[in-house]
């Protein structure tokens, strides 16, 4: 009998939730053909890793080069305020990348993990652009630039780079990183030492094992054997999914290729083809930054 009323005490136990929200890919910087991680789309998503009553933890799988600071800000503190009204703590496991933005998604969690090979860091601003005014000149091409306000035509590709739109830029840049430091210092606490080495915060990108000895992460691990070892085995792991509407669900096309397009749309395929191919050089120039 002694079997019998322990397998019935292991149906009826309560087995530990956590739920899964996957943060992949880059924050913000999202045109009409492609969509980063931005706080307005993941609003759903984040109140659903949150809602289930009994709730013992929310994991985030964050896989990010980074991208916009305000995004990830914004992210990261809708999935504080949501830990704080629920009382539940959060972990974040860093899987290839956590770097810059997606650090600053990291801060968001009570604690941090990552896998040995996981690039963590990446505390500092950068801004990337091209210039072209030479290039129209060789082309023969007149630059016709009209404002009303001195600033308003700061950084103009096609207009000689200035000195003052420059110190401006680095101005702008200074005060995003500063705010970044605090964040991190806000989040790690003590874990960072009293005095946190230079490196941490210069922009330097350090690997998991590198990363828990400078406090930038608790500890090295993957996901479930870290939430198992912690909720026990029986704990439940749920990841949180968009959820597919009902006419995607019940349209028996929906598996189908897409058809061609119509002959009105021909006209727009140069743009969004031109477009959808600077997005992918811009995401592809993230992620290869940090050797991905």
């Amino acid at each position: 009998m002694t079997g019998f009323w322990s397998s019935l005490s292991r149906r009826f136990r309560r087995q530990p939730l956590v739920t899964v929200l996957r943060l992949s890919g880059v924050i913000g910087g999202g045109g009409r053909f492609s969509r980063g991680l931005e706080d307005a789309s993941l609003a759903g998503l984040i109140e659903r890793a949150f809602k289930p009553k009994r709730l013992d933890a929310v994991a985030l799988a964050i896989n990010s080069p980074g991208g916009s600071p305000a995004q990830s800000s914004l992210i990261a503190q809708r999935i504080r305020d949501h830990a704080a009204e629920r009382g539940v703590p959060v972990l974040a496991f860093c899987e290839d990348v956590a770097a810059s933005g997606g650090y600053m998604l990291a801060c968001a969690a009570d604690e941090i993990w990552a896998e040995r090979n996981s690039i963590l860091g990446s505390i500092g601003v950068i801004s990337a652009s091209f210039g072209f005014s030479e290039a129209i000149q060789r082309l023969g091409v007149e630059r016709r630039l009209q404002t009303a306000g001195a600033a308003k035509a700061r950084l103009d590709p096609f207009s000689p780079l200035k000195a003052e739109d420059e110190a401006w830029l680095s101005a702008l840049q200074n005060e995003i990183h500063k705010n970044f430091i605090e964040m991190v210092k806000s989040a790690r606490g003590d874990r960072l030492g009293a005095e946190p080495p230079d490196a941490i915060f210069s922009g330097e990108v350090f690997l998991g094992e590198d990363a828990v000895r400078l406090g930038l992460a608790d500890g090295v691990g993957r996901l479930r054997p870290v939430l198992r070892e912690r909720f026990g085995e029986e704990v439940r792991i749920e990841p949180v999914t968009r959820p597919r509407g009902l006419l995607s669900r019940l349209s028996p096309f929906s598996g189908a290729a897409p058809a061609a397009p119509e002959p009105q749309a021909a006209a727009l395929d140069g743009l969004a083809s031109a477009e959808a191919w600077i997005a992918a050089l811009e995401r592809r120039a993230l992620w290869s930054r940090y050797g991905l």
